[in-house]
């Protein structure tokens, strides 16, 4: 039994489901989090005094060793990555610097010291944009962001590893992932939180770029499955099936809110803004036996519902929102 997970990325917004979900389940858990803007040791409230923590950014060698010498984790889950393709137009250094040169480190340590599995956890952005179908995990990957080329490099070099050195890695490329605590730079926290506040709500072009749209607690159970289940040196994508145009999902928002669309606001388009995303689930299904099971009106309510009871949490967070917001906010 691989009991002992190492979890990169614990406190952001995916890796704290996952880490929770974990440790309800019996793994021993250590959670290594830089904290930065996007980490928050307030999501693992529920598990708190359950799990070990270092506060180590994946990119620094010795305080990155020293955690492998002393844990010897069985399974490294790698979910640490500066994660917004709006961030990574404004700076892309951060984006190449986390998500490729941590990810060769995290690698280089794993086989090293003799981690029996490691979860690279991705994106369906490296994928590119389609128009029509659904992508595979066969498909090439075709990158258009500074985000998404540093996922794809993530992604290739955990292949990598795999087929050269043998180190047993497992690729992830989940779809748009929303819930609870999720930080306001993401289209669904930023309508709520900005409705809440009677605010206007950007909309990119014209809103018609269509996402597949996935709970975040579907999510984290579709990793921890697929640790258990699932096949070194394999591909597994993650989504819902369920596609919506953003200005349907801000709509619908809008609507479980009682705020008028009066507040819709459309401003410049995002620089080299894909489509529409959408990924193929059938391996997952049949293999790992997983299939998303929250439905996009209840994962709204439950997410829509959070945000109310927890405005305190964002309003910690507003003076480094709104300095966000005017950068990448602009009116045609």
């Amino acid at each position: 039994m691989m009991k002992k997970l190492l979890v990169t990325g614990g406190a952001g917004f995916i890796g704290s489901f996952f880490v929770t979900h974990a440790i309800n389940k019996g793994y021993n858990v250590i959670v290594v989090d830089a904290l930065t803007y996007a980490g928050d040791l307030s999501r693992l409230k529920e598990v708190e005094g359950m799990y070990s923590f270092y506060k180590v950014d994946i990119t620094k060698d010795k305080p990155l060793e020293h955690i492998f010498q002393k844990e010897s984790p069985d399974v490294v889950v790698h979910f640490a990555a500066e994660t917004h393709v709006d961030r990574s137009i404004l700076n892309p250094h951060s984006f190449l610097d986390t998500n490729i040169i941590g990810t060769y480190k995290l690698l280089e340590l794993s086989k090293r010291y003799g981690v029996k599995l490691f979860l690279n956890i991705i994106t369906d952005e490296v994928y590119g944009e389609i128009e029509e179908g659904k992508f595979t995990e066969q498909s090439p990957l075709m990158p258009n962001s500074p985000y998404s080329v540093s996922k794809a490099s993530q992604d290739m070099l955990g292949r990598a590893y795999f087929r050269t050195y043998g180190l047993p890695v497992i690729t992830l490329r989940p779809s748009n992932n929303y819930g609870p605590w999720q930080y306001p730079e993401k289209l669904i926290p930023v309508v709520i939180t900005r409705a809440l506040m009677d605010e206007e709500i950007p909309v990119y072009g014209d809103g018609s770029n269509v996402r597949e749209w996935l709970y975040v607690e579907d999510c984290a159970e579709a990793i921890l499955s697929v640790m258990e289940k699932g096949k070194p040196g394999e591909i597994y994508n993650i989504g819902s099936g369920i596609e919506k145009e953003n200005i349907e999902v801000v709509k619908a928002i809008l609507k479980l809110l009682n705020k008028p669309e009066s507040l819709i606001r459309f401003v410049k388009d995002r620089p080299g803004h894909d489509y529409r995303y959408s990924v193929d689930t059938s391996k997952i299904r049949e293999e790992i036996g997983w299939q998303a099971k929250t439905t996009f009106e209840e994962g709204l309510e439950k997410t829509i519902g959070w945000y109310k009871e927890n405005f305190d949490w964002v309003k910690r967070k507003l003076k480094a929102l709104r300095t966000y917001w005017s950068r990448v906010y602009v009116h045609k």
